[in-house]
């Protein structure tokens, strides 16, 4: 395990290529997982991928990335930075979701080696990364047991959801315009808008969730979480 000081290696959610990817730059085309793992004796078993904001169109990385990681870690919880495609890098839906799904299911294939508990295994989003942190959270299965890809086997149902200033909801009066149209361009169909507006997916099934949020936000309204 890296010391504490010490970035971890970023790693390939894919090392043989992403489904649908355009390409092969490391920077663009390859979306990957930072782990930072707490000290050994601070370790509670919890994990939590972590998906900074931008809007669908960049990723603010250190106050919404490797700060809270580190934060996490501290407290004895392995953060799991995700840095997942986006319009800003020429994808858009479903290439985040994808990403973020498949790194809840890395975890819980590497939950004996990562020494976490695969019942434990959260996602928590800023912004639009919230709004990809809540589309994890209501769009998921239980894997393909036949599947070639042992990582493929793993559930990717996150066990809860922390949603920090989020965008939530599309084609509404509050919706954050720019995220919706980076992720699904400006003509997309009513039926997909809605099925990418959480509010509207939530079942049984949906994981337990913590959501904040202000009314000084004049980026993303706090209607989106109410």
């Amino acid at each position: 395990m890296p010391s504490a000081a010490a970035e971890p290696p970023r790693e390939a959610l894919w090392p043989q290529g992403a489904p649908g990817a355009k390409g092969s730059d490391p920077n663009r085309d390859v979306p990957a997982i930072t782990i930072y793992e707490p000290a050994e004796e601070a370790r509670t078993g919890a994990a939590v991928v972590i998906c900074p904001g931008g809007g669908y169109g960049g990723h603010a990385m250190g106050h919404e990335g490797h700060d809270i990681a580190k934060w996490f870690s501290a407290m004895g919880v392995t953060g799991v930075i995700l840095e997942y495609r986006m319009n800003g890098w020429g994808y858009q839906h479903p290439a985040p979701l994808q990403d973020a799904q498949r790194a809840i299911r890395v975890l819980r294939s590497r939950a004996q080696k990562l020494r976490i508990n695969t019942s434990r295994i959260g996602i928590l989003g800023f912004s639009a990364g919230g709004h990809l942190a809540s589309n994890a959270g209501t769009h998921f299965d239980k894997g393909n047991p036949n599947a070639t890809d042992p990582i493929d086997r793993m559930s990717c149902r996150p066990d809860f959801m922390v949603l920090c200033y989020p965008v939530i909801a599309f084609g509404e009066s509050f919706t954050h315009v720019g995220s919706q149209h980076n992720l699904i361009g400006q003509d997309a169909s009513p039926e997909l808008i809605a099925s990418l507006s959480s509010e509207k997916q939530v079942t049984g099934e949906t994981p337990p969730t913590f959501l904040f949020h202000t009314d000084q936000d004049d980026g993303v309204p706090a209607e989106n979480s109410v």
